[in-house]
Parts: structure tokens; C-alpha cells; sequence
């Protein structure tokens, strides 16, 4: 079990000062008071709020169909990094429109490029997302708390389910005082999952991987029983060829994927074009003789719609469902 550090307490004085600030957050339903802090348990650290968060900064966009669920998008104050408009439906679109965007500056890696400075002077009450520059220590010396999702938490060696879904939107629910439009929102999804499952039907036995290719040639990386990518595949009716590997993400070669030879492929990306990724794939020597290359069934899909557990890899299955239902 991971040690459990001191909790980060957001102080009564500063969150009164914020609240003030916001202007009609007297309108909002009842939150955790000082009499009645929430604390969560988040990458192994307990996180204490005397209240509700009222500025919220976001680094990462994973947290964002949680926080439009539960109607609380509206308080966060400033947001960094990328958020295709795929992702979203009109209402979340808009509703981040209005969000500032600090910077969505990225390394060659993808990382945010973001200085402690600049999220600090947002003054924030809670920043969802870790990024490499600004840990959890760093903004807990501050006094900032910070929520991570748990599959993105460091060393995390739990295989995620599609519980875990229900599971983060009750715990944003508790730490945003908002439990009832989680219960609400966990009814809905659950529904949708036995309306997309049924959809898929029974396990059609045909094989398939994820993969994140490299655009314009290099590394791909195949995705293990660690990583979303292996129950959304065996939701939609297939049989994960890398449902022996333990680990989370990990590279691959043409020649290790020629020999398990997957009837379908997907291709996860961050951003871009997605024949530019489809070809980082089919370009390398060899992949021609893939089976799922020869026959056509190779699908691009945008990352968070597989990772990390979200209500957007329900909207990834589905996608998947749809796309391959017909050949299986």
C-alpha cells in the first residue's frame, strides 16, 4: 500500500477571499463547510477541502466530461493544454470557450509547458492535472490541493475497469458537493455501457490491438492489460493480442506485431492529422503483411477517448462498436 503523506488543506481565510471573488457562488447549492471538510484519497494522498472549489485550474483535459456532468465546469477559472473540439458536445464546447486558455505549449513529447508562476497567480483552490513542472509537493507548499486522475497517477499499477468511471465521478461529486448529479450522471452511463454492449453483442473472437503509433516513422507502442485500451476492447467484442502483458503502455516492433497479426487495429493519437498517423503505422517496413492493414480494419481514435478512464471511453467504445460491428 502506498504511504499516505499529510493532507493538503485549502485554509478557510484564502477560500472566503476566492469565493468573494467569484462573484455568484452565494447562488450555489450547499457545499462542504467548515464543519464538514471532504478528503479524498488521490495517487496515494489524502486531500482535505473545507469547502467546495470555487477556481479551479485545469493542466489536463481529462476531467472535463466529469466536471461538465456534475454542472460545475463554469468554475473553472483558466485552463492550459489541448481540448479538441472532438472531444465534446456543443454545451462543453461552449462552455470552455469561455474558460481562458494560459498556454497550450507542448514539448516534442506532448507535455505542458507551463511555469509555477502562472498557475499561481490564477489563485486557484484546486488544479486537476499533474504535469512534470509542477507536482503535487510544489503546489502543496502553496497551499494549492491538486487532483490527478487516478490511472495518471505515478507508479499506479491498478488495471482500470469501466467502474473506475462511476467510480472518479463519485469522488469529483464529494469534493464539489455536488453527490446527487453524480448519482444521476453514474445512472446514465451505466445505462449507455448496456446500451453500447448490447449493440457489440457477444465476443466475436476476432483479435485486435491499440497502438500509438509515431508520425513519421520511429517507436510505436502497443498497450498492455494495465492501460483502458484492453476492457474497451474486450467490451467491444475482441480479444486484446497483448492481453498477455501486464504493463500499461510499451513498445513494439513490426516483426512482434506480424506474429500475433491482430484482425483490427487502433491507433491512438494526441493531435493532428489522422492519416498522418494511420501512415506512421502502414508506412514501416512489413506492415503491409498485417492482417487488420491487407483487410482495411484500421480505425485512428483521439488518445482520451481510450485513456485515461473517463466518460470519453465510453464514447471511444462506442465508436469502436460502431466502426467494426459490420465485419464481426
Amino acid at each position: 500500500m502506498k504511504a499516505t503523506r499529510l493532507a493538503v488543506t485549502a485554509t478557510t481565510s484564502a477560500l472566503v477571499l476566492l469565493v468573494a471573488a467569484c462573484g455568484g457562488a452565494g447562488d450555489e447549492p450547499a457545499a462542504p463547510g467548515r464543519g464538514n471538510p471532504v478528503t479524498v484519497t488521490n495517487c496515494g494522498v489524502d486531500v482535505t477541502f473545507d469547502a467546495a472549489p470555487q477556481r479551479v485550474v485545469l493542466l489536463k483535459s481529462a476531467a472535463v466530461p466529469y466536471l461538465h456532468a456534475l454542472g460545475v465546469l463554469d468554475r473553472v477559472t483558466a485552463r492550459a493544454g489541448q481540448y479538441p473540439t472532438e472531444y465534446y458536445d456543443a454545451a462543453t464546447r461552449t462552455e470552455l470557450d469561455r474558460i481562458p486558455l494560459l498556454t497550450d505549449k507542448t514539448d516534442t513529447s506532448g507535455h505542458l509547458q507551463i511555469s509555477k508562476e502562472v498557475v499561481i497567480s490564477q489563485q486557484p483552490d484546486l488544479v486537476l492535472g499533474e504535469v512534470d513542472n509542477l507536482s503535487r509537493d510544489t503546489l502543496s507548499a502553496v497551499h494549492i490541493p491538486l487532483l490527478e486522475e487516478p490511472a495518471m497517477c505515478p507508479d499506479s499499477t491498478d488495471v482500470p475497469t469501466f467502474d473506475d468511471i462511476y467510480a472518479q465521478l463519485q469522488t469529483y461529486g464529494r469534493v464539489f458537493g455536488r453527490e446527487a448529479e453524480a448519482a444521476t450522471a453514474v445512472t446514465a452511463l451505466k445505462e449507455r455501457m448496456t446500451r453500447i454492449q448490447t449493440e457489440a453483442g457477444p465476443s466475436s473472437g476476432r483479435t485486435a490491438a491499440v497502438l500509438y503509433p509515431t508520425v513519421g516513422g520511429g517507436t510505436t507502442y502497443a498497450y498492455g492489460t494495465a492501460s483502458m485500451a484492453h476492457p474497451q476492447l474486450t467490451a467491444a467484442g475482441f480479444r486484446n493480442v497483448f492481453g498477455d502483458v501486464p504493463e500499461r503502455v510499451f513498445e513494439v516492433t513490426v516483426e512482434e506485431l506480424l506474429g500475433r497479426n491482430p484482425d483490427v487495429l487502433i491507433l491512438l493519437y494526441g493531435d493532428g492529422d489522422p492519416k498522418a498517423v494511420e501512415q506512421g503505422l502502414t508506412g514501416l517496413p512489413g506492415a503491409e503483411k498485417l492482417n487488420a492493414v491487407r483487410s482495411g480494419d484500421v480505425m485512428t481514435q483521439l488518445f482520451n477517448f481510450t485513456e485515461p478512464p473517463t466518460p470519453l471511453s465510453i464514447d471511444g467504445l462506442d465508436r469502436i462498436v460502431q466502426r467494426f460491428k459490420a465485419g464481426a
